[in-house]
């Protein structure tokens, strides 16, 4: 299936490690052009030196800290000055701290409104006038608990349904320009997120880390966690012109694991 991605321009946040940096490398190899950022300038460097080379792609990118407005501002702005357009928005961003809801602060709720929801309405805003021209692509990506919650992850479970909800009204609203807004939800990814989530519960239940793990795959249909590039070539899919009637929709990636219909 030809994804017709070469020469499109991708924007893809939190992208110099985990499934950002996944998303982005599919991307590049697709013949997209593609703005890789995070707030680690060394680690974008390595990324954008890693993917340059593997696929002779253009790829870019640019330090910005998606929880000040006036860095997201510069970033879409870089990404104008660089490529001359946005096609495709790729909204990623770490997970929030876990926590029980009585052991979570204001404070708490507060960071992880910003970096978890509010980046992404400040980032669709800045790149909309880009998307509204020739129509696009913004793919929002949440976790598998927007369909089931997740013991333990309080912040996660509240905030990551708002981005559902945000791209549900966004697709109505954005279809007349052609631009189609979609959620996609992994579940068990090996990621050093998933990892750092196991060890966490191995630490409080006082187990091995590896018992966790292999505990957690017995819950999964497949038999064990996700590859970052499986998860990728969804999205990939989602960017391109062979999804062209998908907006307003919420897909899990996650071997089975969610159990809701």
């Amino acid at each position: 299936m030809d994804l017709n991605l070469k020469g499109k321009v991708a924007l893809v946040i939190a992208s110099s490690q985990g499934l950002g940096k996944a998303v982005a490398e599919q991307l590049a190899k697709e013949g997209a052009r593609v703005m890789i950022t995070s707030r680690n300038p060394e680690k974008l460097q390595a990324v954008q030196k890693e993917l340059s080379e593997k696929y002779r792609a253009d790829v870019q990118y640019f330090p910005a800290d998606i929880t000040k407005e006036d860095e997201i501002q510069s970033l879409v702005r870089r990404t104008r000055e660089v490529f001359g357009k946005i096609d495709i928005l790729v909204n990623n961003a770490g997970g929030p701290p876990g926590g029980a809801f009585e052991e979570l602060t204001d404070h708490d709720w507060e960071q992880a409104f910003q970096l978890n929801l509010l980046s992404y309405i400040r980032i669709i805003r800045e790149v909309l006038p880009d998307l509204k021209k020739e129509g696009g692509r913004i793919i929002n990506i949440a976790s598998s608990s927007i369909k089931q919650p997740i013991k333990g992850l309080m912040l996660s479970n509240t905030l990551r349904l708002g981005i559902v909800g945000l791209s549900k009204a966004l697709a109505e609203e954005l279809a007349p320009y052609r631009i189609l807004v979609n959620t996609i939800a992994p579940g068990r990814i090996a990621t050093d997120r998933v990892d750092f989530l196991d060890r966490l519960k191995a630490e409080k239940l006082n187990v091995p880390k590896e018992q966790i793990t292999e505990q957690s795959k017995m819950t999964i249909p497949l038999g064990r966690y996700g590859e970052p590039e499986e998860f990728a070539n969804v999205v990939a899919f989602l960017a391109s012109d062979a999804s062209s009637y998908m907006t307003g929709s919420s897909i899990l990636v996650d071997g089975g694991m969610v159990k809701s219909i």
